[in-house]
Protein backbone atom coordinates (compact mmCIF):
# COMPACT_ATOMS: atom_id res chain seq x y z
CA UNK A 1 0.00 0.00 0.00
CA UNK A 2 1.34 3.33 -1.23
CA UNK A 3 0.58 6.28 0.96
CA UNK A 4 0.92 9.68 -0.87
CA UNK A 5 1.44 13.18 1.13
CA UNK A 6 0.84 16.76 0.18
CA UNK A 7 3.64 18.45 0.63
CA UNK A 8 3.93 20.69 3.48
CA UNK A 9 0.27 20.40 4.27
CA UNK A 10 0.64 20.90 7.90
CA UNK A 11 1.62 24.62 6.94
CA UNK A 12 -1.33 25.08 4.41
CA UNK A 13 -3.82 27.93 5.46
CA UNK A 14 -7.58 26.46 5.05
CA UNK A 15 -9.16 28.44 3.63
CA UNK A 16 -13.47 28.59 4.41
CA UNK A 17 -14.63 25.64 3.20
CA UNK A 18 -17.55 23.52 3.30
CA UNK A 19 -16.68 19.61 2.10
CA UNK A 20 -19.65 17.47 0.59
CA UNK A 21 -17.56 14.65 -1.28
CA UNK A 22 -13.88 13.91 -2.22
CA UNK A 23 -12.51 10.85 -4.01
CA UNK A 24 -9.12 10.37 -5.21
CA UNK A 25 -8.93 7.56 -7.87
CA UNK A 26 -5.51 6.26 -9.20
CA UNK A 27 -4.05 6.24 -13.08
CA UNK A 28 -0.73 3.48 -13.51
CA UNK A 29 0.33 2.23 -16.38
CA UNK A 30 0.71 -1.85 -16.50
CA UNK A 31 3.66 -4.01 -17.58
CA UNK A 32 2.55 -3.51 -21.37
CA UNK A 33 2.79 0.13 -20.30
CA UNK A 34 -1.21 0.42 -20.98
CA UNK A 35 -2.92 3.45 -18.65
CA UNK A 36 -5.22 1.74 -16.01
CA UNK A 37 -7.71 3.09 -13.76
CA UNK A 38 -7.55 2.11 -9.75
CA UNK A 39 -11.07 3.29 -8.33
CA UNK A 40 -11.00 3.57 -4.20
CA UNK A 41 -14.35 1.64 -3.11
CA UNK A 42 -15.52 4.78 -0.85
CA UNK A 43 -15.30 8.89 -0.72
CA UNK A 44 -12.75 10.06 1.73
CA UNK A 45 -13.63 11.26 5.19
CA UNK A 46 -14.18 14.96 5.58
CA UNK A 47 -11.37 15.84 8.32
CA UNK A 48 -8.74 18.01 8.69
CA UNK A 49 -5.84 16.99 6.36
CA UNK A 50 -8.75 15.92 3.14
CA UNK A 51 -10.73 19.88 4.21
CA UNK A 52 -6.50 20.93 3.89
CA UNK A 53 -6.15 19.63 0.13
CA UNK A 54 -9.22 20.71 -1.34
CA UNK A 55 -7.99 24.52 0.65
CA UNK A 56 -4.99 23.84 -1.32
CA UNK A 57 -6.29 23.19 -4.63
CA UNK A 58 -8.82 25.73 -4.68
CA UNK A 59 -5.71 28.47 -3.42
CA UNK A 60 -3.28 27.04 -5.96
CA UNK A 61 -5.91 26.72 -8.83
CA UNK A 62 -7.16 30.46 -8.15
CA UNK A 63 -3.63 31.82 -8.81
CA UNK A 64 -2.62 29.77 -12.01
CA UNK A 65 -2.26 31.73 -14.97
CA UNK A 66 -3.63 31.05 -18.23
CA UNK A 67 -7.08 29.91 -17.72
CA UNK A 68 -9.66 29.74 -20.09
CA UNK A 69 -13.61 28.96 -19.84
CA UNK A 70 -16.42 26.53 -20.97
CA UNK A 71 -19.53 25.22 -20.87
CA UNK A 72 -21.17 22.11 -21.15
CA UNK A 73 -22.19 20.67 -24.83
CA UNK A 74 -26.52 19.57 -24.46
CA UNK A 75 -24.90 15.79 -25.21
CA UNK A 76 -22.27 15.97 -22.48
CA UNK A 77 -22.35 12.89 -20.46
CA UNK A 78 -20.01 14.20 -17.64
CA UNK A 79 -22.96 17.03 -17.40
CA UNK A 80 -25.98 14.93 -17.37
CA UNK A 81 -23.90 12.48 -14.79
CA UNK A 82 -23.07 15.59 -12.64
CA UNK A 83 -26.80 16.71 -12.79
CA UNK A 84 -27.82 13.36 -12.01
CA UNK A 85 -25.69 13.71 -8.44
CA UNK A 86 -27.00 17.29 -7.66
CA UNK A 87 -30.44 15.87 -8.01
CA UNK A 88 -29.52 12.99 -5.62
CA UNK A 89 -30.39 10.79 -8.01
CA UNK A 90 -27.03 8.73 -8.65
CA UNK A 91 -24.24 7.93 -5.28
CA UNK A 92 -21.43 10.44 -5.60
CA UNK A 93 -19.12 7.71 -5.66
CA UNK A 94 -20.89 5.85 -8.81
CA UNK A 95 -20.09 9.42 -10.72
CA UNK A 96 -16.73 9.72 -9.80
CA UNK A 97 -15.56 5.89 -11.19
CA UNK A 98 -17.71 6.77 -14.53
CA UNK A 99 -15.66 9.42 -14.71
CA UNK A 100 -12.71 8.04 -14.05
CA UNK A 101 -13.37 5.40 -16.39
CA UNK A 102 -14.33 7.98 -19.55
CA UNK A 103 -11.32 9.96 -18.01
CA UNK A 104 -8.75 6.95 -18.77
CA UNK A 105 -10.25 6.64 -22.56
CA UNK A 106 -10.22 9.81 -23.48
CA UNK A 107 -6.18 10.46 -22.11
CA UNK A 108 -4.64 7.53 -23.87
CA UNK A 109 -6.04 9.28 -27.03
CA UNK A 110 -2.94 11.13 -26.43
CA UNK A 111 0.72 10.82 -26.18
CA UNK A 112 1.19 12.35 -23.21
CA UNK A 113 -0.69 9.79 -21.44
CA UNK A 114 0.90 9.90 -17.69
CA UNK A 115 -0.07 8.36 -14.41
CA UNK A 116 -1.54 10.71 -11.58
CA UNK A 117 -3.96 10.55 -9.07
CA UNK A 118 -7.52 12.03 -10.15
CA UNK A 119 -9.07 14.05 -7.46
CA UNK A 120 -12.79 15.07 -7.91
CA UNK A 121 -14.16 17.09 -5.17
CA UNK A 122 -17.72 18.62 -4.71
CA UNK A 123 -17.66 21.75 -2.22
CA UNK A 124 -18.66 25.18 -0.97
CA UNK A 125 -16.18 28.04 -0.65
CA UNK A 126 -17.88 31.30 0.85
CA UNK A 127 -21.57 31.47 -1.02
CA UNK A 128 -20.38 29.20 -4.28
CA UNK A 129 -20.65 25.44 -4.33
CA UNK A 130 -17.76 23.78 -6.87
CA UNK A 131 -17.05 20.79 -8.60
CA UNK A 132 -13.26 20.30 -9.26
CA UNK A 133 -11.49 17.59 -11.03
CA UNK A 134 -7.87 17.30 -11.31
CA UNK A 135 -5.12 15.11 -12.36
CA UNK A 136 -2.39 15.58 -9.89
CA UNK A 137 0.94 14.61 -10.40
CA UNK A 138 2.70 12.33 -8.04
CA UNK A 139 6.83 12.16 -7.17
CA UNK A 140 9.23 9.93 -5.33
CA UNK A 141 11.33 11.25 -2.13
CA UNK A 142 13.00 10.82 0.41
CA UNK A 143 11.70 11.02 4.32
CA UNK A 144 13.95 10.33 7.29
CA UNK A 145 11.88 7.74 9.82
CA UNK A 146 11.52 7.74 13.80
CA UNK A 147 13.85 4.84 13.68
CA UNK A 148 16.38 7.40 11.49
CA UNK A 149 16.05 4.84 8.37
CA UNK A 150 15.14 5.73 4.90
CA UNK A 151 12.60 5.10 3.12
CA UNK A 152 10.75 6.42 -0.08
CA UNK A 153 7.38 8.06 -0.19
CA UNK A 154 5.12 9.57 -2.92
CA UNK A 155 3.76 13.06 -2.55
CA UNK A 156 0.83 15.24 -4.56
CA UNK A 157 2.80 17.85 -6.52
CA UNK A 158 -0.15 20.36 -6.02
CA UNK A 159 1.84 23.38 -7.56
CA UNK A 160 2.75 21.66 -10.55
CA UNK A 161 -0.62 20.64 -11.66
CA UNK A 162 -1.49 21.71 -15.15
CA UNK A 163 -4.52 19.26 -15.77
CA UNK A 164 -7.88 20.48 -13.55
CA UNK A 165 -11.13 22.08 -14.21
CA UNK A 166 -13.40 23.70 -11.95
CA UNK A 167 -17.26 23.80 -12.37
CA UNK A 168 -19.16 26.91 -10.89
CA UNK A 169 -22.20 24.68 -9.48
CA UNK A 170 -24.54 27.93 -8.29
CA UNK A 171 -23.84 29.45 -11.59
CA UNK A 172 -24.61 26.76 -13.78
CA UNK A 173 -27.51 25.71 -11.89
CA UNK A 174 -29.09 29.27 -12.04
CA UNK A 175 -27.96 31.23 -15.02
CA UNK A 176 -28.06 28.73 -17.85
CA UNK A 177 -27.12 31.39 -20.60
CA UNK A 178 -23.65 31.82 -18.69
CA UNK A 179 -20.37 31.19 -21.03
CA UNK A 180 -18.03 30.40 -18.12
CA UNK A 181 -19.37 28.33 -15.55
CA UNK A 182 -15.97 25.85 -16.26
CA UNK A 183 -12.95 27.16 -15.85
CA UNK A 184 -9.98 25.15 -16.88
CA UNK A 185 -5.98 25.12 -17.21
CA UNK A 186 -4.99 25.57 -20.56
CA UNK A 187 -2.01 23.54 -19.76
CA UNK A 188 1.59 23.76 -21.04
CA UNK A 189 2.30 24.91 -24.66
CA UNK A 190 2.37 21.47 -27.32
CA UNK A 191 0.29 19.58 -25.10
CA UNK A 192 -2.99 20.09 -25.84
CA UNK A 193 -4.00 19.42 -22.00
CA UNK A 194 -6.75 21.67 -22.87
CA UNK A 195 -7.85 20.11 -25.48
CA UNK A 196 -8.28 16.42 -24.44
CA UNK A 197 -10.11 18.11 -21.02
CA UNK A 198 -12.50 19.36 -22.62
CA UNK A 199 -13.21 16.03 -24.64
CA UNK A 200 -13.02 14.82 -20.92
CA UNK A 201 -15.83 16.97 -19.85
CA UNK A 202 -17.68 17.43 -23.22
CA UNK A 203 -17.48 21.17 -22.91
CA UNK A 204 -17.41 23.65 -25.38
CA UNK A 205 -14.54 26.75 -25.13
CA UNK A 206 -17.01 29.58 -23.82
CA UNK A 207 -16.05 33.27 -22.55
CA UNK A 208 -12.41 34.18 -24.54
CA UNK A 209 -10.64 36.30 -21.61
CA UNK A 210 -7.90 37.06 -24.25
CA UNK A 211 -10.65 38.62 -26.81
CA UNK A 212 -12.71 40.27 -24.19
CA UNK A 213 -9.34 42.60 -23.32
CA UNK A 214 -8.73 43.14 -26.80
CA UNK A 215 -11.99 44.68 -27.29
CA UNK A 216 -11.90 46.18 -24.34
CA UNK A 217 -8.25 47.98 -25.94
CA UNK A 218 -9.99 48.54 -28.51
CA UNK A 219 -13.05 50.20 -27.03
CA UNK A 220 -10.31 52.21 -24.99
CA UNK A 221 -9.17 53.88 -28.25
CA UNK A 222 -11.84 54.30 -30.17
CA UNK A 223 -14.02 56.05 -27.19
CA UNK A 224 -10.56 58.46 -27.05
CA UNK A 225 -10.90 59.06 -30.61
CA UNK A 226 -15.18 59.40 -30.53
CA UNK A 227 -14.17 62.25 -27.77
CA UNK A 228 -11.09 63.92 -29.95
CA UNK A 229 -9.02 63.83 -26.95
CA UNK A 230 -6.02 65.35 -27.07
CA UNK A 231 -2.47 63.79 -27.18
CA UNK A 232 -1.90 63.75 -23.26
CA UNK A 233 -5.64 63.18 -22.74
CA UNK A 234 -5.76 60.54 -24.81
CA UNK A 235 -2.31 59.03 -22.71
CA UNK A 236 -3.24 59.88 -19.34
CA UNK A 237 -7.00 57.85 -20.10
CA UNK A 238 -4.92 54.86 -21.08
CA UNK A 239 -2.95 55.16 -18.02
CA UNK A 240 -5.95 55.34 -16.08
CA UNK A 241 -7.14 52.12 -17.69
CA UNK A 242 -4.08 50.60 -16.88
CA UNK A 243 -3.80 51.13 -13.46
CA UNK A 244 -7.22 49.99 -12.97
CA UNK A 245 -6.86 47.11 -14.84
CA UNK A 246 -3.22 46.29 -12.86
CA UNK A 247 -4.60 46.47 -9.49
CA UNK A 248 -7.28 44.37 -10.40
CA UNK A 249 -4.60 41.86 -11.45
CA UNK A 250 -2.55 42.20 -8.68
CA UNK A 251 -5.13 41.94 -6.31
CA UNK A 252 -6.66 38.74 -8.15
CA UNK A 253 -9.47 39.98 -9.04
CA UNK A 254 -11.54 40.59 -12.18
CA UNK A 255 -11.92 43.59 -14.05
CA UNK A 256 -15.73 44.87 -13.69
CA UNK A 257 -16.80 46.87 -16.84
CA UNK A 258 -19.02 49.43 -14.55
CA UNK A 259 -16.75 49.73 -12.17
CA UNK A 260 -13.50 50.56 -14.64
CA UNK A 261 -15.59 53.20 -16.50
CA UNK A 262 -16.11 54.85 -12.67
CA UNK A 263 -13.21 55.23 -12.04
CA UNK A 264 -12.57 57.15 -15.70
CA UNK A 265 -13.67 60.98 -16.14
CA UNK A 266 -16.94 61.74 -17.69
CA UNK A 267 -16.73 63.33 -20.92
CA UNK A 268 -17.11 67.08 -21.80
CA UNK A 269 -20.59 65.53 -23.95
CA UNK A 270 -21.21 63.56 -20.67
CA UNK A 271 -21.02 60.55 -21.58
CA UNK A 272 -19.31 57.71 -19.70
CA UNK A 273 -17.24 54.69 -20.85
CA UNK A 274 -19.77 52.28 -19.69
CA UNK A 275 -22.49 53.60 -21.80
CA UNK A 276 -19.64 54.22 -24.71
CA UNK A 277 -19.02 50.85 -25.22
CA UNK A 278 -22.74 49.21 -24.03
CA UNK A 279 -23.87 51.74 -26.65
CA UNK A 280 -21.63 51.17 -29.86
CA UNK A 281 -22.13 47.27 -29.42
CA UNK A 282 -18.70 45.98 -27.85
CA UNK A 283 -20.33 42.73 -26.82
CA UNK A 284 -17.88 42.79 -23.64
CA UNK A 285 -18.93 40.83 -20.63
CA UNK A 286 -20.08 42.58 -17.49
CA UNK A 287 -16.73 41.68 -15.78
CA UNK A 288 -13.62 39.49 -16.94
CA UNK A 289 -9.96 38.28 -15.92
CA UNK A 290 -7.27 41.09 -16.87
CA UNK A 291 -4.72 39.98 -19.59
CA UNK A 292 -1.18 41.26 -18.59
CA UNK A 293 -0.46 40.92 -22.60
CA UNK A 294 -3.49 43.19 -23.63
CA UNK A 295 -3.20 45.38 -20.77
CA UNK A 296 0.62 46.54 -21.21
CA UNK A 297 -0.25 47.84 -24.73
CA UNK A 298 -2.10 50.56 -22.74
CA UNK A 299 0.99 52.20 -21.64
CA UNK A 300 4.17 50.78 -24.06
CA UNK A 301 4.85 49.34 -26.87
CA UNK A 302 6.31 46.34 -27.22
CA UNK A 303 7.77 44.17 -30.25
CA UNK A 304 10.40 41.37 -31.26
CA UNK A 305 11.63 39.77 -34.50
CA UNK A 306 14.68 39.03 -36.93
CA UNK A 307 16.50 39.73 -33.91
CA UNK A 308 15.46 42.89 -32.38
CA UNK A 309 13.74 43.53 -29.33
CA UNK A 310 11.91 46.97 -28.49
CA UNK A 311 10.43 48.07 -25.56
CA UNK A 312 9.23 51.70 -24.52
CA UNK A 313 6.79 53.76 -22.87
CA UNK A 314 4.15 54.81 -25.03
CA UNK A 315 4.60 58.29 -24.15
CA UNK A 316 7.88 58.83 -26.16
CA UNK A 317 6.40 58.01 -29.37
CA UNK A 318 6.71 61.34 -31.62
CA UNK A 319 8.63 62.72 -28.74
CA UNK A 320 11.64 60.57 -28.76
CA UNK A 321 11.02 57.74 -30.65
CA UNK A 322 9.80 58.12 -34.46
CA UNK A 323 8.21 56.20 -36.89
CA UNK A 324 7.84 56.83 -40.65
CA UNK A 325 5.46 53.86 -41.95
CA UNK A 326 6.44 54.41 -45.65
CA UNK A 327 10.02 53.69 -45.30
CA UNK A 328 9.63 51.96 -41.79
CA UNK A 329 12.10 52.91 -40.22
CA UNK A 330 12.08 53.52 -36.13
CA UNK A 331 14.31 56.83 -34.88
CA UNK A 332 15.27 56.82 -31.77
CA UNK A 333 16.33 60.04 -30.09
CA UNK A 334 18.46 59.83 -26.97
CA UNK A 335 19.68 56.74 -26.89
CA UNK A 336 20.02 54.96 -23.11
CA UNK A 337 23.04 55.40 -21.50
CA UNK A 338 24.23 51.54 -20.84
CA UNK A 339 23.28 50.82 -24.32
CA UNK A 340 25.15 53.65 -25.68
CA UNK A 341 28.17 52.64 -23.71
CA UNK A 342 28.17 49.22 -25.48
CA UNK A 343 28.03 50.14 -29.13
CA UNK A 344 30.44 52.86 -28.22
CA UNK A 345 32.45 50.50 -27.03
CA UNK A 346 31.94 47.86 -29.61
CA UNK A 347 32.67 50.76 -32.13
CA UNK A 348 35.43 51.13 -30.46
CA UNK A 349 37.42 47.94 -31.16
CA UNK A 350 36.07 47.37 -34.32
CA UNK A 351 37.79 50.79 -35.69
CA UNK A 352 41.13 49.39 -33.82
Amino acid sequence: MITYYVRQLKTFSIMSLTLSNVILHKLVKNEQDELEVCLRNQTLENEEFTEALVSELHRVFNSKAGKGFGVFKTESEFGHWLGSVRKNETPFLEFSNKSAEKLKSELIKYPFAEEGILVIAEYQSLATEYLFVAVLPSNESMKVTEQLDISSTDYLDIAKMDIAARIDLSTWETNADSNRYLTFIKGRVGRKVSDFFLDFLQADVGMDTKVQNQVLMQAVEDFCADERLEKDEKQQYRKQVYDYCNGQLQAGEELTLKELSGELPTSESGSNFYQFAEEQGYELEESFPVDRTAMRKLTKFVGAGGGLSLNFDAMLLGERVFYDPETDTLTIKGTPPNLKDQLTRRLGSSES
